[in-house]
């Protein structure tokens, strides 16, 4: 037996370390098949039965008896046996099994060291063993933190007693943190090292958005809107597809939330981050021009097959179709599968023109050249403008001087062609402005001549009286006047 104090501070022990009461008599189990193996190098034949609510330990050890005991571990004499055993006196022969109760006191004050120290390791071993299981299950949760330590590569947060650990990959660029920030993150990975488990938190997941998104929009629990699709860049732009299993709602109306309250909250909470919510639809043509936005495109040609998109906008619109670091563009070709490819109308032009031109039919381009360049599926200036300059060297194998004339050779077409095109559009300009400024005189001289018509007219309507004659034609009416007048 041992004593009951012994057994009340492991109790006491266990409740400081929040270890079940079942997992500390397992705990005691091993403690003393430890301290057994340590003496005697070896405990298979030893086994320990413990009884918290009596505060027994008992200790079995199977010896073999022996005529002479070469160690006294494993092997006994049958005089030893029928000492210990006094009723078993007859029964018990050379070659049994017998078994020898051990009393616990006996390892004195080795207990004492080795059962704090012992049982530290292992309620060590019991919580970081509870702790996977229990993280193991929230893989995909969005978990509530205080940050404890800010690393340069890492940012450790503390849960209670547990320790998790947010990669500076797994954050938002733009986000610094200090110690005592309270933070959201998910909980994205949990594996099993030697210094216990290494729980991975993210806030960078596309995972995360999505949960957030679950969090303020109850629909999205419900399962009445569908999340279909995710792209991020995480602290720069979002793109989200979202699908309404009940034509009676607006997947996208229900995101937002009355005057952007529910989208504004997962905005805040991702630093300010835009957020496209797109609508789901079957029709490829829509759905690309949905997953550009806000950019619109003036033309789509797209190949459903291939997967592929070439997008036409206005001189003013491809940045903003592009986005900073082509962000814009990558988003949408992740959200919708498709590769997408964005041009001007005169930048798509050009590549028109360069994908019809053969390279054969350039100056400074042989015929054996240009078949060499064929086993490689370079046959067009498009083509050639496309691969990468390894393929020429190393695949092709064309020395130095094959290389820069079919180079120069693409050059020259590409200036010649450039320049002609500018040609015509300045001489376009250029008629356009003669046009313009002749009917500016046009109109000038037409204001003109009716400003002179008016002043004519205006004339001829004044009254008679008002008309000042000159001297010789006012004598002359009087002498007219004499004359009548004589003749009468």
């Amino acid at each position: 037996m041992i004593n009951r104090d012994l057994i009340e501070i492991f109790i006491e022990l266990a409740r400081e370390k929040n270890i079940e009461r079942s997992e500390l008599g397992t705990i005691i189990e091993q403690l003393f098949l430890f301290i057994i193996e340590k003496e005697t190098g070896e405990s298979d034949n030893c086994s320990v039965i413990v009884n918290l609510d009596k505060g027994e330990i008992e200790i079995y050890v199977e010896k073999t008896i022996v005529d002479e005991v070469d160690d006294d571990h494993f092997d006994i004499t049958l005089d030893r046996a029928i000492e210990l055993e006094p009723d078993l006196d007859g029964e018990l022969k050379l070659g049994d099994t017998f078994v020898e109760v051990i009393d616990p006191a006996r390892f004195g004050r080795r207990l004492v060291a080795n059962a704090r120290q012992f049982l530290n390791k292992r309620t060590r071993e019991v919580q970081q063993q509870y702790i996977y299981e229990d993280y193991v299950q929230r893989i995909g949760e969005v978990i509530i933190g205080t940050v404890h330590q800010v690393h340069r590569e890492n940012t450790f947060v503390n849960i209670e007693q547990t320790e998790l650990r947010m990669p500076r990959n797994e954050q938002i660029f733009s986000e610094r943190f200090r110690r005592g920030d309270t933070i959201r993150a998910l909980v994205k990975s949990v594996e099993v090292t030697a210094k216990g488990p290494d729980i991975l938190i993210s806030r960078s997941d596309d995972l995360f958005l999505y949960k957030l998104f679950e969090m303020e929009v109850p629909e999205i629990e419900d399962g009445i809107i569908e999340i279909k699709g995710i792209a991020r860049k995480p602290g720069e732009r979002s793109k989200i597809i979202v699908h309404s299993v009940d034509k009676r709602i607006d997947a996208v109306g229900a995101c937002v939330g009355m005057r952007g309250s529910r989208i504004q909250s997962v905005v805040r909470e991702l630093n300010n981050e835009k957020i496209d919510i797109v609508n789901f639809t079957e029709k490829s043509e829509v759905f690309i021009t949905r997953a550009l936005s806000p950019a619109k495109p003036v033309d789509l040609y797209i190949d459903d097959d291939r997967k592929y998109c070439v997008a036409i906008f206005d001189e003013g619109g491809l940045e903003n179709a592009v986005g900073r670091s082509g962000v814009n563009i990558n988003l949408a070709s992740k959200l919708t599968g498709y590769t997408i490819d964005a041009y001007t109308k005169s930048e798509y032009d050009e590549v028109l023109i360069n994908q019809k031109t053969s390279l054969e039919s350039l100056d400074g381009i042989t015929k054996t050249l240009s078949n060499k360049l064929s086993k490689a599926d370079i046959v067009s200036v498009a083509d050639y403008l496309n691969i990468k300059k390894y393929v020429l060297t190393e695949e092709l194998e064309l020395n130095d001087k094959e290389v820069s004339s079919v180079s120069d050779a693409v050059n020259s077409f590409i200036e010649n062609t450039h320049n002609k095109e500018e040609e015509v559009e300045e001489t376009i300009e250029n008629t356009e402005e003669n046009i313009e400024l002749d009917s500016i005189v046009e109109e000038q001289n037409i204001e003109a001549v009716e400003e002179i018509i008016e002043d004519v007219d205006s004339s001829d309507e004044k009254p008679a009286e008002d008309v000042e004659l000159p001297e010789e034609v006012v004598d002359s009416e009087q002498d007219s006047q004499n004359i009548e007048e004589k003749e009468e």
